[in-house]
């Protein structure tokens, strides 16, 4: 029988102290995994389980703004479109019809159907229960996926390190309301880094500012970004991105990057 090799490794502590030193970062970056067992979940130093029913952007936010390790399964959560995004409760019928958005979020049963069919969503099935930690806190290494939150001018930083070697388009979409799915949701479903607008329960209950926007991406892209936004930095371009002057001569400030 072959032998599963472990997963990999990261050193969670430099790396979220280089995107501090890079992007001076107000919200503390976390991880998520998922797990297959509970008992799994269960066994992670420390972990904090709830005692009250919340939304899955409250137990992210126990992570990036009071630092806690919590660990939860479906029942935890308020509803099926918390526990669905990130596949702990079935994408069925009843799910995608989004009864309870027609009149709320959507003027008729058509458009929230059509809203409930966007969302990217973790598969059914796979997993049994979520951990959110801080990466410094090394109980989730590797995680699935890392979430920072950022400012418009952070976030186009971090973007720009991904896209130093190995350029890709990114193209991502706006669900509107379960902006999760476009963040979390997707990155665990497809692997790739995905950037969302949080959303009014993002903000209203998970307590995110706003003038934050959020990226979910595997840690190995993190360090991808990083070793991009290093070089940026060496290049000049780096963050705070110092104004220049609305009508100053700008041949002086461009001609340091474009030299020839």
């Amino acid at each position: 029988m072959q032998q599963q090799t472990p997963p990999e490794q990261f050193d969670l502590g430099a790396i979220v102290a280089d995107l501090n030193n890079l992007l001076r970062l107000k919200t503390t970056v976390i991880g998520i995994k998922m797990f297959a067992r509970v008992e799994e979940m269960e066994a992670i130093p420390k972990i904090r389980r709830p005692s009250a029913v919340h939304t899955t952007d409250q137990i992210v936010s126990m992570a990036s703004r009071l630092g806690w390790t919590v660990g939860i399964t479906g029942e935890d959560l308020v509803g099926a479109q918390c526990r669905a995004v990130i596949g702990l409760a079935p994408q069925d019928e009843k799910w995608l019809a989004g009864e309870n958005y027609v009149g709320v979020w959507h003027g008729t049963a058509e458009d929230a159907r059509k809203r409930q069919e966007a969302l990217d969503v973790v598969p059914y099935g796979q997993y049994q229960a979520m951990a959110v930690s801080p990466l410094t806190s090394g109980r989730l290494n590797p995680p699935d996926i890392c979430l920072v939150y950022a400012t418009p001018g952070q976030m186009i930083i971090l973007i720009n390190g991904l896209q130093y070697t190995g350029y890709k388009k990114f193209e991502w979409g706006v669900v509107g309301e379960t902006a999760c799915a476009d963040s979390w949701g997707r990155a665990l479903k497809t692997g790739e880094p995905s950037l969302s607008l949080p959303c009014f329960a993002e903000r209203r209950y998970g307590g995110v500012p706003d003038e934050e926007m959020l990226m979910a991406l595997p840690p190995a892209y993190l360090v991808k970004a990083i070793t991009g936004m290093k070089q940026l930095a060496r290049n000049g371009l780096r963050y705070p991105i110092a104004p220049y002057g609305i009508q100053a001569d700008v041949r002086a400030g461009m001609g340091v990057s474009y030299k020839k």
